[in-house]
């Protein structure tokens, strides 16, 4: 099952439809970050929006930057994204367990909480990045997002994220955004409506391997659909490196740098996104402690 991100119109070019497929990509945040199931479908449903918006990114240089916290166990979520799609992110707890929840559904809503916000960074290239914040309506993400999108961007939407996860790891991960353009008519808005209350989740038409098409033509009600955009593959990629931690270190308090060296003989740091370890030796740190005292 090959990720993919495709934009279609529907109703003679009156309704924009985004179709997502991101098994693979939340599958590997799952494998890296050692996701709980309840994590998974939470991080997974966070990590599709992202993608899907970093997509609406026009310039290759643009990011974007997501947090999300609720009151719930899982506490803060962060992803970033630019428009290739490539995202990454992390979770502040990712063991959450919870019981299934009265529809016997992994509990995202528990997970996240209700009561909390969404915060939406867009830095493309102005003197000061677009900031977006919404509270939380639900903690289920498809309608927080609904809500951002009505609220911060003044954009009616339908969303819907969906992660499917069963013991061998996650079987299918998506979701859609359907916006109607300014001259769609209110039937063709009820047409969609009706759609999409047929159409049913959308992990559950990925997870019996429905296309994209076949799911815009399904969530839309619309057979006429048209493809104005493919061939876009979001992944989950890291872009950290040593030289990037290096950099952050420069950023300590000297004293901090000193105790490192002094007390640990060295240091270790780890990358919030993937989780890979970059060792420093005592003769790195005393460099870059050097560094300090050459711009003083």
């Amino acid at each position: 099952m090959n990720d993919r991100i495709i934009k279609f119109l529907a109703y003679d070019e009156k309704i924009s439809v985004v179709c997502a497929n991101t098994t693979e990509l939340v599958q590997k945040a799952k494998e890296i970050h050692d996701l709980s199931p309840v994590a998974t479908a939470a991080f997974g449903r966070l990590l599709t929006i992202s993608a899907i918006m970093g997509k609406e990114m026009k310039g290759e240089k643009h990011k974007l930057t997501i947090q999300l916290k609720g009151d719930g166990p899982l506490g803060m979520m962060v992803i970033t994204a630019n428009n290739f799609p490539k995202v990454k992110g992390y979770v502040a707890n990712p063991v959450v367990e919870l019981p299934l929840n009265d529809m016997g559904k992994l509990d995202v809503g528990g997970a996240v909480g209700n009561a909390g916000f969404i915060n939406v960074i867009k830095d493309i290239g102005l003197k000061e990045p677009y900031v977006g914040i919404c509270p939380l309506v639900s903690g289920e993400i498809a309608e927080d997002f609904a809500e951002y999108f009505a609220k911060s961007e003044q954009r009616n939407t339908a969303v819907s994220l969906g992660v499917l996860v069963d013991k061998n790891g996650v079987k299918s991960a998506g979701g859609y955004v359907i916006t109607p353009m300014p001259d769609a008519t209110n039937e063709e808005i009820s047409k969609v409506e009706q759609a999409i209350f047929k159409a049913g989740a959308i992990s559950k038409m990925l997870n019996e391997n429905l296309s994209l098409l076949e799911i815009a033509k399904r969530v839309t009600g619309d057979d006429n659909v048209h493809i104005i955009e493919e061939n876009i593959t979001p992944c989950y990629e890291c872009d950290c490196s040593k030289e990037h931690m290096t950099d952050g270190l420069h950023t300590l308090d000297k004293g901090v740098l000193k105790d490192m060296i002094e007390q640990d003989g060295g240091a270790e740091i780890v990358c919030h996104f993937c989780n890979k370890k970059y060792v420093f030796s005592k003769d790195e740190l005393v460099k870059i402690l050097g560094d300090f005292t050459d711009k003083e």
